[in-house]
């Protein structure tokens, strides 16, 4: 435990991906359902069993069904592990259920705890197949990361070189092999927007950890919805560009465009919230003066995943004069693109004019041509909510003339290797034009 950390924050780091914790909750309602399972002797009991077991899984696939083709309580498909957990978990809690009746004290008791232990089991294997929440506190948007106060630049050095940093740099002895991440300290100012953004977080590479750091490249990251502003996906891609470039690799500040997970303020000015002017008054200059970055658009890039990728392209489509590079990974097609009409109505008071006006491909075809804009779009090749839109906003940076890229990341859905994946394959593609790496 870090000094100072409390047994909570233990707690809310416990790795509920792969570790020791949600192993033994498998293992213990394994067990359990096991003992509520031989109740009693004879064929009579095997066949109610039986009974129960498929009511209970009919019963779970019949509401996670309405969940997500009628209510959209998911904003989309889902992972097809949930087609197998949660009807798993209702015939476990099923046959817990009816082990309430007619039966002993201890009995009962164990019935009742196995209802939130066999829920909670199938929260952690959904978790666990998508592995974007890898702790127990990131699964409840909880946050035991460390803060970072950034390196104050030396703005006699503010002008970007003449040459790439590839060239000129020469790691000291001194330079830390890995990288460093952490939630900004005293955060980023919304003085202008005054939108209630959550914490950011930043990953600073080894070589922004020495003294006389060279100015590097600037990400400004989101993520998706519902999610936090989470660094250490990028950072752990980032580390790995690192130690394949002498410890050179872009400054990531990984924003909240949310304010709060449940909410989606569609990353523009509007009642919902004045995200757009956090992200281009708030954020961008105080990154630009605060930050140890290069400051060309060139050297600047908008990323995101899923809604976090749908901002991207919006930002990166319509302000190529600061973002000279866009890095969409799994993006939503356009805002509000899962609950279209709803949006339509709301937020644009049925103005579909308006509505068309903020969509990425839109606004790519209206500005045409872009003379020095890389886009990047990547997608999980199984993603199949996300693969045509991931495409046609590619195709529309193609036809706008942006040097466009798209990877579709193999095997892979809506899900960190997707995230992983196709982070990687961006900073592949921009570490030229960064000046991290030889053309």
């Amino acid at each position: 435990m870090a000094e100072g950390a409390t047994v909570w924050d233990l707690i809310w780091e416990l790795n509920v991906i792969d570790g020791p914790f949600v192993i033994a909750v498998y293992a213990l309602a394994a067990l359990v359902l096991l003992y509520l399972l031989f109740r009693g002797p004879g064929w009579a009991w095997v066949l109610t069993v039986i009974v129960l077991l498929i009511v209970g899984s009919l019963v779970g696939v019949a509401v996670l069904w309405i969940g997500v083709n009628v209510l959209d309580a998911f904003g989309g498909p889902i992972d097809d592990s949930a087609w197998l957990w949660v009807p798993a978990a209702f015939a476990g809690i099923t046959v817990a259920i009816w082990n309430l009746w007619h039966s002993r004290w201890w009995r009962k008791l164990i019935a009742l705890l196995a209802i939130p232990l066999f829920s909670a089991t199938a929260a952690f294997g959904v978790n666990a197949a998508y592995g974007l929440n890898p702790t127990l506190g990131s699964m409840f948007h909880i946050s035991t990361a460390d803060t970072i106060d950034p390196p104050v630049p030396d703005p006699a050095t503010i002008a970007d070189p003449a040459e790439p940093l590839y060239a000129t740099w020469t790691p000291p002895p001194d330079m830390p092999a890995t990288g460093e991440i952490g939630i900004v300290q005293g955060g980023v100012p919304n003085t202008v927007s005054g939108f209630e953004a959550r914490p950011a977080q930043i990953y600073l590479p080894p070589a922004a950890l020495v003294t006389d750091a060279p100015r590097l490249p600037l990400v400004v990251m989101m993520m998706g919805q519902p999610g936090d502003p989470e660094a250490s996906f990028i950072g752990g891609v980032l580390d790995e560009f690192a130690a394949a470039h002498d410890g050179l690799a872009p400054i990531a500040l990984v924003i909240d465009q949310l304010g709060d997970p449940a909410a989606d303020p569609l990353c523009l000015d509007s009642e919902l919230g004045k995200v757009e002017t956090y992200v281009m008054q708030d954020v961008v200059p105080w990154a630009r003066q605060r930050l140890g970055v290069l400051q060309g658009p060139q050297f600047t890039t908008v990323a995101g995943y899923s809604n976090g990728g749908g901002c991207a392209a919006y930002f990166g489509a319509k302000y190529p004069e600061v973002f000279g590079n866009l890095l969409a990974v799994s993006p939503v097609e356009y805002a509000g693109v899962e609950n279209h009409d709803d949006v339509l109505a709301e937020i644009f008071n049925g103005d579909q004019f308006a509505y068309d006006l903020v969509k990425p491909a839109n606004i790519m075809a209206a500005k045409a041509p872009y003379p020095d804009s890389v886009s990047i779009f990547t997608v999980g090749e199984n993603d199949l909510s996300f693969v045509r839109g991931t495409e046609r906003l590619a195709d529309a940076a193609t036809a706008a003339g942006m040097q466009t890229t798209l990877f579709l990341v193999p095997g892979a859905d809506h899900d960190v290797v997707a995230l992983t994946g196709g982070l990687e394959k961006g900073f592949d593609v921009l570490s030229p034009r960064l000046g991290l790496s030889a053309p």
